[in-house]
């Protein structure tokens, strides 16, 4: 099929370059003249793995271009995405103006019957907005809007995009509905299930589902909380309620809270739709706000493990972005635990494998170093904030002799207490009993995890050996 994809930021990226891998023709559309020329070069703007490789690959093959003319993408083809961003407003709500403004634009182009689709995470109802304003520049025009969500991890996305759990499609006639499923045809061969619904019922989908995901870190923060008082062990808890089908055994690692530019912007946006058709919601305000003073109690735990002040200690962060796996560090843990720590009289020293550069916009005065040992050199204390196999793999000797105090304050519990004070260190996890120190290590215990993470057997294994 001859599908227009607009707006080449993360999602429309992916999308393009994995649609085109299906055998496809793609033309991915930006406004951004430089932007365009960078893509057409080979030069991907975002870090998400594999993606510069399949992007040259399907420029090469010639079933991917990029242009800033909708004139040469639209009117050939079968299906438009819209996949521009949504910004939280100032009260949550979503900005929708980019959405609206593309749709303005696009219905100059329709040329016979083509299907507008919303990859872009859009509140309730946007679709018949997208139609209206079609309907208002092209009256004549053969065209139907549909909602099609995505679901993608940042870091993980050609995965999701070529292997997904579901897709979903809401439409409110056959006709885009049949052409949708010829869309995804290879996917209904491969017995991945395609949710047909409405479009309202569509977008609620995405948004829903992203709180949920958002509740279930939230919970699980408050369960370590727990754990840490009562002498219960958070890995092993996660691990035994994982096992239920009923819950299920991803997002149950305890951490320093959610980030990216998902979760907290979905969560908000779901709430500001809810109170606009007159509902009040609970659940989801509760997990924000949770969620938020998590990660400002992350920045006192440090200090505590720090021997109650920080003041004039150097403290070196290990990951600044909000997962590992991506450069993104919107609403990253590290955006409001480091200033808060600065803020008491910490010198800050940073490093992550992917996004400093990105840090520096939004802490400017940021301290970076250029590699873990030279982040760690003649600090008080070493402190993980994102769960980086880099960071996995770590020379546990080296980077001790590296540190003025050996202090490990593990927010990611990506160690094994028993392992970090049998290196000397003085260790500080989440969810864990009791802080460890060199001088009277943890008991052996065999950690089951929920599933692959730091945690893991082999990651267990590589930190024994």
């Amino acid at each position: 099929m001859r599908i227009a994809v607009m707006g080449t930021g993360y999602v429309g990226l992916v999308c393009a370059a994995c649609f085109s891998s299906l055998g496809h023709e793609v033309t991915g559309v930006d406004s951004d003249g430089r932007k365009i020329a960078r893509l057409r070069a080979g030069r991907i703007p975002i870090f998400e793995p594999g993606l510069d490789r399949l992007v040259a690959e399907q420029s090469r093959a010639g079933r991917l271009r990029f242009t800033t003319d909708l004139g040469a993408a639209v009117p050939n083809a079968d299906v438009v995405f819209i996949t521009v961003g949504t910004p939280p407003g100032p009260e949550g709500q979503a900005d929708l103006s980019f959405i609206y403004q593309c749709a303005a634009v696009l219905a100059r182009y329709l040329r016979g019957y083509t299907v507008v689709a919303t990859k872009s995470t859009v509140p309730l109802g946007t679709g018949e907005e997208i139609e209206a304003i079609i309907r208002r520049q092209s009256p004549e025009g053969a065209f139907s809007v549909v909602s099609n969500p995505e679901f993608l991890r940042e870091g993980a996305a050609i995965e999701d995009f070529l292997h997904p759990d579901r897709i979903v499609v809401g439409s409110e006639d056959e006709r885009s509905r049949a052409t949708m499923m010829c869309l995804y045809e290879g996917f209904a061969e491969r017995d991945v299930p395609i949710v047909v619904t409405n479009r309202r019922t569509a977008e609620l989908i995405k948004y829903a589902s992203n709180a949920f995901l958002a509740t279930k870190i939230a919970f699980m923060g408050e369960i370590a909380d727990l754990c840490e008082k009562s002498g219960a062990d958070v890995e092993q808890v996660a691990h035994g309620m994982g096992l239920d089908q009923r819950i299920g055994a991803k997002f149950l690692h305890a951490g320093p809270g959610y980030g990216g530019s998902c979760f907290p912007k979905d969560a908000l946006a779901l709430v500001a739709t809810a109170r606009q058709f007159g509902t009040q919601p609970r659940i989801v305000p509760t997990v924000i706000e949770a969620n938020e003073s998590r990660k400002r109690s992350m920045a006192d735990r440090i200090v505590e493990a720090c021997g109650d002040s920080v003041r004039n200690k150097r403290i070196a962060v290990l990951g600044l972005t909000f997962k590992s796996g991506t450069d993104d560090v919107r609403e990253a843990p590290s955006l409001a635990i480091v200033p808060r720590l600065e803020a008491m009289g910490a010198r800050v020293t940073a490093y992550d494998p992917a996004g400093m550069k990105q840090a520096r916009t939004a802490l400017p005065q940021l301290r970076t170093a250029s590699d873990p040992y030279a982040c760690a050199r003649n600090a008080d204390a070493v402190v993980i904030l994102t769960e980086w196999e880099e960071f996995k793999r770590l020379d546990l000797a080296r980077l001790k002799d590296e540190l003025h105090t050996p202090s490990m304050i593990d927010l990611r519990n990506i160690f094994r207490p028993e392992i970090a004070a049998r290196h000397g260190f003085a260790y500080t996890s989440i969810g864990r009993p009791r802080r460890t120190t060199a001088a009277e290590p943890a008991r052996e215990e065999r950690a089951v995890p929920s599933e692959p993470h730091a945690g893991s057997a082999a990651a267990r294994k590589a930190q024994l050996t």
